[in-house]
Parts: structure tokens; sequence; C-alpha cells
């Protein structure tokens, strides 16, 4: 005896306890509606699509009981058709706000690290300022000192001119400099630290964006209800 042997209802039994227990999804019913014409007869039996509709839509299958009427008198095949063509569009809508949120994330990291970029920059010059004045300044200061000592006449004139140009009190003022170099510095190594975070923040960010832009199988079944990955992608007719 082959298969083709079987009877109708022995054929029908084996598909519904595939149903019922997951062995056979909504894929599998349509292979095997294009296999013969007896299967194909047989795997639109509306017991068959009932049982997939409670399992993989059982949120939305406990509320069909209130649906209107014209509703209820749809084919299962034909709700379940329904149903997943809704849960693709609500799975697009998310994936859309995801991939918009990682993008979010990703510009302000972005904007972040050119803000501190533009600080490190910003203290940058205001040592290399202080940096100079105190170098003049001390040379100013050794100016002053060496003109307590006898020195040639041209070089003694020209450290007078150096201490005349001076307008600032020169100890008080090297103070200043020092304690603002010691600021930057400080400044500069927090601003270089965050960066340094906020850098590794934005590779996970870009790393995060690029898996949330990653479907290779949109169309497919595989979020949140049945996990049967296949070769092939399959459509309900």
């Amino acid at each position: 005896m082959s298969a083709a042997d079987l009877p109708d209802e022995l054929w029908a039994r084996v598909l519904e306890l595939g149903a019922a227990s997951s062995a056979l999804g909504f894929r599998d019913l349509c292979c095997l509606a294009i296999a013969s014409r007896r299967l194909g007869r047989l795997s639109v039996h509306p017991t068959l699509w009932s049982e997939l509709l409670s399992r993989d839509f059982p949120s939305q299958s406990t509320s069909s009981s209130s649906t209107s009427q014209p509703q209820q008198q749809l084919h299962p095949k034909s709700l379940y058709k329904t149903k997943f063509e809704r849960h693709k569009v609500r799975m697009a809508e998310a994936r859309r706000r995801a991939v918009f949120e990682a993008e979010a994330r990703v510009l302000a990291s972005r904007r972040r690290l050119a803000e501190l970029e533009g600080s490190i920059r910003e203290e940058g010059d205001k040592m290399k300022t202080a940096a100079q004045e105190l170098d003049n300044l001390e040379r100013v200061r050794r100016a002053s000192v060496a003109l307590n000592v006898w020195q040639p006449q041209v070089v003694r004139g020209r450290q007078k001119q150096l201490v005349q140009q001076c307008t600032v009190p020169v100890d008080s003022r090297l103070s200043d400099l020092n304690m603002e170099l010691k600021v930057c510095k400080q400044q500069i190594a927090t601003y270089k630290n965050s960066y340094s975070k906020e850098k590794h923040k934005l590779n996970d960010y870009e790393e995060a964006l690029q898996r949330a832009k990653y479907h290779p199988l949109q169309d497919s079944y595989a979020s949140g209800l049945v996990n049967e990955p296949r070769a092939k992608r399959k459509k309900l007719k």
C-alpha cells in the first residue's frame, strides 16, 4: 500500500496532529497545497487553519469571538492571512521605529563628540596662550634680576626696555598663569576621558543601528510567532 492509497480521513488526521503539535506551520500547509490536488484540498480544511490561528495569534484569537458577524463567516485561512499581513505591517513599523531611534542615538553621540572636540581645541588654545605669556613673563623676570648685576651697556639696555614694557606685576601674574595652565590640563584630561567614553558609545550605537537595519528575511514569519526557518519564503495564497 502506498501513501496515495490512504483515505482522506487518515490524511486529514495526520495534518490535524501535525498542526496541533506545532510540527506543521503555515508554510508547510502552503507547500502541501501545491504538492497535489488531493493535499491541496485537505490543506485548506478549516480545522487546520483554526488551530494555526489560535496557536500563532493567541491574543487576537481570544478576542475574535466579539467580532462582527461578517468576519466570523470568513474562512480561517483568510482570517489567518489578514492577521498575518497586519502583523507584518506592525513589525515593519516597529523595525522603522527601532532604526529611527538608533539613528537618533548615533546623531546625538556624534554631536556630543563634536562638542568635546571643540572644547578640547578651545582649552588647547587657552593653554598655548597662557604658556606663551608665561614664557614672556619669565624672560621679564630674568631680565629684572639681571639688572641688579653688572652687564654690558647694550645688553643692559635691552633688558631694561623689556622690563619697562611689562605693565603687570610679574610674580602675581606668574602664579595666575601657572594655575591657569594646571586648570587647562585638567580640563583637557577630563574632556579626553569623556571623548573616549563617548567614542565607545558611538561604536555601540553604530553597531546597534547596523543590526536594526539588517533584515535578511523581512517578509518571513519569524518575529515572535513561529520559529520556522526555511531556505525560501512562502506566501499565503
